[in-house]
């Protein structure tokens, strides 16, 4: 599952040279045959606008992989980027692209706590 952050800063115009509808479509249109993509409110990390986790598969979760989060995630060229990475199985079963790494963040406080509870 690719889950894209749309709320208060992530998708807005407060994100400026963005088409964020494009990048939500490109997703979509690229991945679903392979993974859910689904849109949703805040995910708590507004100063790393756009924000995209990409979850492993349930082979890739056997195998290790572990969500992984995206933030500034502002450019076609790294929404590409990710695609090709779930298409080609994502967190668990292949290595991300390098570049990828540039944008690599952690889930805020308040949703770490909400996923140790």
């Amino acid at each position: 599952m690719v889950t894209v952050c749309r709320d208060c800063c992530c998708g807005t115009a407060k994100i400026p040279g963005v088409d964020h509808a494009a990048q939500l479509a490109t997703l979509k249109t690229e991945l679903g045959s392979v993974a859910r993509v689904r849109a949703v409110n805040c995910l708590d990390a507004c100063e790393q606008a756009n924000v995209i986790v990409v979850q492993p598969s349930t082979a890739g979760r056997a195998a290790g992989g572990r969500p992984v989060w995206l933030g500034l995630v502002n450019d076609p060229d790294a929404t590409a980027d990710i695609a090709a990475w779930v298409r080609a199985g994502g967190p668990g079963l292949a290595e991300p692209p390098e570049i990828l790494d540039l944008y690599a963040i952690g889930p805020s406080r308040r949703v770490r706590r909400a996923i140790e509870d």
